[in-house]
């Protein structure tokens, strides 16, 4: 599953190679941008432009922010296959503690998107507290977002709810991050209304401006109504499909359309 916790993380790792008046830097930022805006073909090319020029500046942090990016973007459109072998490619070495984060929580971004959900646990749990000192709070959510979807789904629901609660002290409200993972987490426990909090993650969706955020949301909204509310579920799904098709994101809209 994409997660708004994987974009979070998408801009914080582009933000980093783009925080250098670089020319790998600078594609970086509009591939971030382009990006935010759904413009997912050229936000992609953008980034293998960047990756290019990282090389060619033999900067390896920046190589390895760029790869990680490119990573989350295969998951964000269903490409897992390619995700894997970019995020595989990815070394640990003339990397930052921050770099290694990103690459950790972007594999598990990956591996609850194919609900391998005990191989995301393994991941979680292999990071210390102390890996995460003064790592930026961001980043820090989206992590803990993963770690807490991924207990979720290996039914260790008592460290789902603590992961949850570092979400909500690491995040503000702004991001919707708090809400989609509590949504997740309510609606693979089968626990309550999930509906009714992957509503208030759409609002704040639409709010940031995150269209692939808003229409990923529609899709689980739309699996989480399908038996109880088909009717709504159909609409939800159509939006969804639509939203994705703009996007060009044709794997995402034809599991829309399912």
């Amino acid at each position: 599953m994409v997660t708004k916790a994987l974009k979070i993380a998408l801009c914080v790792a582009l933000s980093g190679a783009a925080a250098f008046a670089t020319e790998s830097g600078k594609l970086a930022g509009r591939a971030q941008k382009s990006i935010k805006a759904g413009n997912f073909a050229k936000g992609y090319s953008q980034l293998e432009r960047a990756l290019i020029a990282s090389r060619k500046e033999a900067d390896r942090r920046s190589e390895g922010r760029i790869i990680i990016a490119m990573g989350q973007v295969r998951t964000m459109s269903l490409d897992y296959s390619m995700a894997d072998s970019l995020l595989n490619y990815v070394q640990n070495e003339g990397m930052d503690r921050s770099t290694r984060i990103m690459l950790v929580k972007a594999k598990m971004a990956l591996k609850n998107a194919t609900e391998k959900y005990s191989d995301a646990v393994s991941l979680c749990e292999n990071v210390k507290e102390d890996d995460l000192d003064g790592i930026n709070d961001n980043l820090q959510g989206a992590f803990y977002s993963e770690c807490a979807i991924a207990y979720a789904g290996a039914h260790n629901d008592e460290k789902a709810k603590q992961a949850l609660k570092m979400v909500g002290k690491r995040t503000d409200d702004d991001t919707g991050i708090y809400y989609w993972t509590d949504a997740r987490l309510t609606d693979i426990q089968k626990s309550g209304d999930a509906d009714a909090i992957y509503r208030k993650a759409e609002a704040k969706s639409v709010e940031a401006n995150t269209p692939y955020t808003t229409a990923n949301i529609l899709y689980y909204r739309g699996k989480f109504l399908s038996k109880s509310n088909p009717s709504e579920a159909s609409k939800l799904f159509n939006r969804c499909k639509t939203a994705f098709e703009l996007m060009g994101l044709e794997k995402n809209s034809a599991r829309c359309g399912k």
